[in-house]
């Protein structure tokens, strides 16, 4: 117990502290790095450009923290992709790339593509439905990194307040961490229980570690990607940053025992593969869920498979490209490849 408070006392940020950002572009000129963030989405038409404009202007043409800026999509049937170009993001289709590893769909997709397509040393990965977008989401996860060469990771955490038509309530959210993430850690990986929201989406990491660990194509990724990396890193490799309050629309119930049902699937895994207990094969993979309909009960039926990548490393594509990016050819994809996909 010992091990996680000293860890939440010495990993544990605010963002203020890393709020001198002309410091953090000369931390970065000093080790080398490039920096790139990525914006995975679907159907994000009401939000990416404002979080696209900030950035950029802020954080790439104010001060050059940021090399790139690439939002990856799943098949957005709104103007997502072409809002994203038009204020200056590079736009892919993540069906377009690594074709020869099959099809899927989903965040953990978008999240493992950008592995393979951005070209950073650190990578910094911003949820698309942000409605207080503030540089802070970035420099907050970015700056750890920065200032401490033994933190490979950093997880962003902060208020979530719940939003209703008449209003915000300044506290809320966090169900799925509360009533399954953290009894969850707390029974098999306790030293991860100090982990404020394990599920958020705001994290930056360095491609060295993003390379080596596999990616769940579902809701199952966050929770996977921290177990990962406190198992082959340690957990002195991996911090978290108070971003104070994220404002963005909240899923309901229903919606959360979905991203559970991954969740679980994921977590199966992982106790098979770190200690040993299993293999746990579920008898099911349809979520069954009870309706309300005309004033009869039915039941509902989602089938939900929780997939998973292999570490991009072992991927020959991926090495190929990375064997060009080490002689120095930075922009590997060619203006038709990085063009088409926004119009």
């Amino acid at each position: 117990m010992q091990n996680i408070k000293t860890w939440l006392k010495n990993r544990t940020y605010h963002h203020s502290q890393f709020n001198d950002i002309g410091k953090l572009v000369e931390l970065k000129r000093q080790k080398n790095l490039r920096i790139s963030l990525c914006f995975p989405t679907l159907n994000e038409e009401k939000t990416i450009g404002k979080e696209v404009v900030l950035m950029k202007s802020e954080l790439m043409d104010r001060y050059p923290l940021l090399d790139e800026i690439v939002v990856i999509d799943s098949g957005s049937e709104d103007r997502t992709l072409e809002i994203a170009k038009h204020f200056g993001a590079k736009t892919y289709l993540a069906s377009d790339f690594l074709k020869g590893e099959g099809n899927l769909r989903g965040k953990g997709e978008n999240l493992w593509k950008a592995v393979y397509l951005l070209d950073g040393d650190i990578i910094i990965y911003l949820d698309s439905d942000i409605q207080n977008i503030h540089p802070r989401f970035l420099y907050g996860v970015l700056g750890p990194l920065l200032h401490d060469d033994e933190i490979k990771y950093c997880k962003a955490f902060y208020e979530r307040p719940l939003s209703f038509s008449t209003g915000f309530k300044p506290s809320g959210g966090g169900r799925t961490t509360e009533i399954l993430i953290r009894p969850l850690f707390s029974q098999f990986f306790p030293e991860l229980s100090g982990l404020i929201q394990p599920l958020s989406g705001e994290f930056a990491g360095y491609r060295e570690v993003f390379e080596k660990i596999r990616f769940p194509i579902g809701y199952g990724v966050e929770t996977s990607m921290l177990i990962d990396i406190y198992m082959g890193w340690g957990l002195d490799a991996i911090a978290q940053c108070d971003l104070d309050q994220r404002i963005h629309r909240n899923q309901e119930t229903r919606a959360l025992g979905k991203m559970s049902f991954g969740i679980l699937q994921t977590f199966w895994n992982r106790l098979y593969q770190f200690q040993n207990i299993g293999p746990i094969e579920p008898k099911n993979l349809v979520l069954n869920q009870v309706d309300i309909k005309d004033d009869k009960h039915e039941l509902v039926e989602y089938s939900i498979v929780e997939k998973e990548r292999r570490p991009m490393i072992e991927v020959q594509e991926y090495l190929d490209l990375k064997a060009k990016r080490a002689s120095g050819e930075v922009n590997v994809f060619s203006d038709t490849e990085e063009g088409n996909q926004g119009n």
